[in-house]
């Protein structure tokens, strides 16, 4: 694309300009509200003051501040000045984070007290970091702290946005490493402003709107889209163990008409609104992305939803973010059924200014595209993706840019390999079918997760289901581990021959034969929703293992 001056910070100053009194932040659990003009004015005041200590253009900046209107004001500065901020789950471990912050080479660390705590600890970014700021106080490490920061300059200076391009770097976003270890995707300011549009033309939001973001990422989509965040009282590293009662008290209280939530979250205040008879007539969608959803779950948020409210499921990921969006109103009345059968997760259709390709299944790298790689309609493949909100690689990791990105030589852009399996139906619907590494390569095929489990979630005593592959790729013994429902209280045994019934019914589960029993699936940080099916092969290997002995 041509490059042009392009700030993704620029939403912030223009929405404040648009409406100043506005309410840009809700922080209940502060009781603290912060109008978009006083948000943009301590921007500014924080971005002159990064200025001063020397986080400029350039600068990568690791940011570890807990959600709070400081949050906001920081991450709006870092982009204003032109500095790169580096974001990573902090519930990756401290060995991944370790990693990632030596990865990414930092050169300064804005964080929380505990933050630096562990970052002194466990020698965090010691080679490269050469400024510190804290947010809250500082006990005995260097650096400012961020309210001096703020009081070195007065409130009437307007800052000046520095003249980014839309190819320049704008942030580093780690991945969640779910299918091994996490990533830097690189983000520059087109991709940011494309998400930006994306979101506002597929899901009509509008100025004004009042915005519920479970997910820290997502709440800084809100004040670029004009809406009011209410950020709410959790865990965000752990959205599956939500207080129902204080997501649905503030959306109750503050009339909330979007929200976005994983799957885990969804179906935790879905199941809480359906035994108490809730209902929310202020939504008019919410948003749940991180891994599928299944029916049942929409089935019951949407029961508290006016008629004609929707779920949407975009499909994407830290690279490539919306790629499609499906609502629970086709789940729900079409696809449902196809995928109940084994036929897949419909993720719905591509997105405006979206390529999406289904090429022949392959781990080795593809340099360059050609119209040979695509697969007929119908056939499952590895999913790739072209679009202005595509990230362009990984930061400091040839490697993994080598495996996961393809050359388009018409375009003299890329395709970005998503390491997803799916296919395309004769209407250009697009149906996900799992993670291509976490396929089972049996003697007699592969078989994939999702069309598989999705038969045997269908079973009212099961929560959900992972198809994990036991012995060396290509002579794999396929075992299915089934998580329960917490009140299921069915003999084991007769369940198992119940599952194993229904996998004789089903011609691509006919090789399914072993059934083991899990207590609660390990999944990921951030969503509590995407299943660690690495460790669950590992767990099922040591079990048939003890059982042969």
């Amino acid at each position: 694309m041509p490059n042009k001056i392009v700030n993704i910070a620029a939403h912030l100053p223009e929405m404040a300009e648009r409406q100043p009194d506005a309410t840009a932040i809700i922080f209940p659990r502060e009781n603290r509200r912060m109008s978009f003009s006083e948000l943009d004015r301590l921007s500014d005041r924080i971005a002159l003051g990064l200025i001063e200590v020397g986080i400029c253009r350039g600068v990568r900046t690791v940011l570890m501040v807990t959600p709070s209107p400081e949050f906001f004001a920081l991450t709006f500065a870092l982009f204003k000045v032109g500095a790169i901020p580096v974001l990573i789950d902090p519930g990756l471990g401290t060995k991944n984070l370790k990693s990632c912050l030596a990865e990414a080479e930092p050169h300064a660390f804005i964080g929380i007290p505990k933050a630096h705590i562990a970052r002194l600890l466990f020698g965090w970014g010691k080679r490269t970091l050469r400024t510190l700021v804290t947010v809250g106080p500082r006990l005995g490490w260097g650096g400012i702290t961020l309210a001096s920061l703020i009081k070195r300059n007065p409130k009437d200076i307007k800052f000046t946005l520095a003249p980014t391009q839309q190819n320049d770097l704008a942030a580093i976003l780690f991945t969640s490493g779910s299918t091994g270890a996490p990533k830097g995707a690189i983000y520059n300011h087109g991709n940011f402003a494309a998400q930006v549009e994306a979101l506002r033309d597929v899901y009509g939001i509008q100025p004004g709107e009042i915005d519920l973001p479970t997910f820290p990422l997502f709440a800084l989509f809100a004040p670029a889209l004009g809406m009011t965040a209410v950020i709410p009282e959790m865990d965000f590293t752990r959205p599956g163990s939500v207080d129902p009662k204080k997501i649905i008290g503030a959306i109750q209280k503050y009339g909330v008409t979007t929200m976005f939530g994983s799957p885990a979250l969804i179906n935790r205040v879905g199941r809480y609104g359906v035994q108490h008879g809730v209902k929310l007539p202020t939504l008019k969608r919410a948003i749940s992305a991180g891994a599928p959803v299944p029916a049942a779950v929409l089935e019951r948020f949407t029961s508290m939803l006016n008629p004609g409210v929707e779920v949407f499921t975009p499909y994407g990921a830290t690279e490539a973010l919306p790629v499609c969006s499906i609502g629970s109103s086709e789940i729900l009345g079409s696809t449902r059924r196809i995928t109940d059968a084994g036929g897949g997760v419909c993720i719905g259709r591509p997105v405006d200014g979206i390529r999406l390709e289904v090429i022949e299944i392959t781990d080795q790298p593809i340099y360059r595209w050609d119209e040979s790689l695509r697969v007929p309609t119908g056939k499952i493949g590895e999913i790739i993706v072209q679009g202005n909100q595509v990230t362009r690689g990984y930061y400091n990791r040839p490697e993994a840019d080598d495996l996961s990105k393809i050359f388009d030589p018409d375009t003299s852009s890329f395709f970005h390999r998503m390491g997803d399996l799916g296919g395309r139906d004769e209407e250009g619907k697009v149906w996900f079918c799992g993670r291509k590494s976490h396929r089972v390569e049996t003697a007699n095929g592969p078989l994939f997760t999702i069309p598989c489990e999705a038969v045997f979630n269908t079973h009212p005593q099961v929560f959900r289901t992972a198809l994990v592959g036991v012995g060396t790729p290509g002579e794999q013994t396929p075992v299915l581990c089934v998580e329960l429902e917490k009140d299921a209280k069915a003999d084991q045994s007769k369940l198992r021959e119940e599952l194993l019934a229904i996998a004789r019914d089903h011609i691509h589960t006919h090789g399914i034969e072993t059934i083991l029993f899990h207590p609660a699936f390990p999944v990921d940080i951030r969503h509590n929703a995407k299943i660690f099916r690495e460790k669950l092969a590992v767990w099922a290997a040591r079990k048939l293992t003890e059982t042969s002995k």
